[in-house]
Parts: C-alpha cells; structure tokens; sequence
C-alpha cells in the first residue's frame, strides 16, 4: 500500500529506509537532518505535484528522490517515465519526447506517442536536463507553461498531464550565464529544489549505507553479510567518495563478487605499495584514472569525464588512445 504524501517526512520516510534489502525495489535515502528537511520539502512538492528540480553530484541520488516524490504523490499509480536527456539523439529527440505522425518524417511509418503522451497521468523524470539541447528547451519550456505538446508532422497541440522531475548535477545559473540554458525555463523547472547533499557531507547516514548495500548484495549473491569492523566502517566514512552512493554500492558489490572484504578504492593498490603510489608510469597511472572513474560511475563515460575534470571529447580520445595501447 502506497504510504500517503502527508506524512512523507516521519514515518513514510523511515518505512523506506527500514525496508528488507532483499526485496529489489527497497532502497534508502538517509536520516540525517540534510536528507530530513529535504524531505519536509519533497512532502509539500509530492502533495501539489508541482515540478520539482533535484540538484546534486553525480551519484547522490537524484533518481531515488524522484522515485519518491511519485511514490508518495497522488500519481503513484500512473507511469513513471524516466529520460535520459544527456542521450537525446539530435535528429530524434523532438520526436522522442513529444511523438510523431505517420509520415513525419522519413521511416515514420506509424505513428507514435513519445514521452509526454506516453505518460498521461504520471511522472516524466528528466534526467541531466541540463545536456538538453538548446534547440528543444523552448519546446519544453511550452509543455510546463501550457500542459501541451505539439507532435512531430501535427499542428495541433495537444494537452498532456504529467508531473515533471527534473535532474541535473550542473549549476544551472552558470549554464544560464553562459548562454546553454534558457533562463525562463531554468525558473519554470525550479519551482522546488531539491539539492541532495554529497555523501561526504552526510557521514552520519554512511553506515546506514553500508548495512543497506551489504544486505542487498549478500542477498542477490548467496552470500553471509559482511559486518564491517569498528575501525574499518571509520575507514568508509572517513572516505570522501567522490562517487557518492554509486561508488559505494559498486565497492561493497565488487566485494560480494570477489568473495572477499570490500576495501576503499585507494586502499587497494596501497596495501602492496605502501605510501607509495601504485606505479610511477604516467601512462600506467592515467590508465588507472579511467579505469577507476568508469568502475564508480557504472561505465558511463560522460559522468566518468565529469568525475576526472575533463570534458567529454577529451575522455573519448583518452580512451581511444588506451585502446589503441592495448
């Protein structure tokens, strides 16, 4: 049974972060005074349904909070539609988001829906909203200020009712002030924001964190729990997790898989090497970098290119050149 939007913030928020780690669908979003008054805010957001801007670092858990802002809302019956805004396909994305007619366009052989229309009733989740391209913001500008949306090959708008989430780890006032973001539409998103704190500024919720990831894990693997020692749970909060949440489910889940202590990320060469660091080799030492910025961000190489300070050209061709080293 949904827990109802009313009491979001005391006890429908302790039912989620006291679910069993088995069930697939569990997660958690903390219990620190940050995450508390977060969700005092999200309870307001979730009973109106007004659109909502969750802000934070890559891996926060900017989906989670937006899974339950619909979970808790009077949509959580309805679709919740996430869009991946950063993967948009130039040629496609209008189509994509607000559909098509038969004969649109070349290959448009039937007609289609897209996103919006899709999710009559509920929630579209846009994720990364701030890699939307330009060219599309106006439209989406449209749908927020006018429940509608015009498809691709049509000229006659029609009316859409859906909540919009959306996510972003950019500053979209710097986005605004350098001209890759549209300011009316920067304010028509920021209706309420919701900005989730980097785990680093929450060590409080890490051992909730790590109990969580260790039952789950021991659960999907068929293994006995992992306990963390005293000295080793300081160890994981005293670790700044530039990941956040992702890097640490994917350290304790490698663990599972290795059958063996989950151990921080730069722990692991450390123990052989000392103080030392783990090659003297640049090339070696750049190959490390990739690598380890992959493995946190689950292999998605835009985040990766963020969490290394490069610029996602720049992490392409530093790939390609470890490719062709190989």
């Amino acid at each position: 049974m949904p827990t109802t939007a009313s009491n979001f913030s005391k006890h429908s928020l302790d039912d989620l972060t006291s679910r069993p780690a088995a069930d697939a669908d569990a997660w958690v979003l903390g219990d620190s005074p940050r995450v508390r008054q977060i969700a005092r805010h999200a309870e307001k957001a979730a009973e109106v349904q007004c659109t909502v801007l969750v802000t934070g670092e890559t891996g926060s858990g900017k989906e989670l909070w937006a899974k339950a802002l619909h979970k808790l809302s009077p949509r959580a019956d309805r679709a919740f539609v996430p869009v991946n805004c950063a993967a948009l396909t130039a040629t496609l994305a209008e189509s994509q988001l607000f559909g098509h007619e038969k004969g649109a366009f070349t290959g448009a052989a039937g007609r289609s829906l897209g996103v919006f229309r899709a999710a009559e009733g509920g929630v579209v989740f846009l994720d990364e909203v701030g890699e939307m391209p330009l060219e599309l913001q106006p439209k989406l500008l449209r749908v927020l200020q006018e429940g509608e949306v015009t498809p691709v090959g049509s000229s006659t708008p029609e009316k859409v009712n859906v909540q919009v989430i959306a996510a972003t780890n950019r500053d979209l006032e710097v986005e605004v002030a350098e001209g890759r973001f549209r300011e009316d539409l920067y304010y028509r998103l920021n209706m309420v924001e919701l900005h989730v704190p980097a785990l680093r500024e929450r060590v409080e919720d890490i051992p909730r964190f790590v109990e969580f990831f260790a039952e789950r894990y021991a659960a999907k693997y068929n293994r006995p729990r992992w306990n963390p020692t005293a000295e080793r749970l300081q160890e994981f909060c005293e670790f700044a997790w530039p990941g956040n949440l992702r890097q640490l489910s994917h350290v304790i889940e490698q663990g599972y898989v290795l059958d063996c202590e989950p151990s921080l990320p730069c722990t692991r060469k450390a123990s052989a090497t000392g103080s030392r660091l783990p090659s003297m080799n640049l090339d070696e030492l750049r190959a490390m970098a990739l690598r380890q910025a992959l493995n946190a961000t689950g292999g998605h190489k835009g985040r990766a290119a963020k969490l290394l300070g490069v610029h996602a050209n720049t992490m392409t061709r530093l790939l390609a050149q470890l490719d062709e080293e190989k």
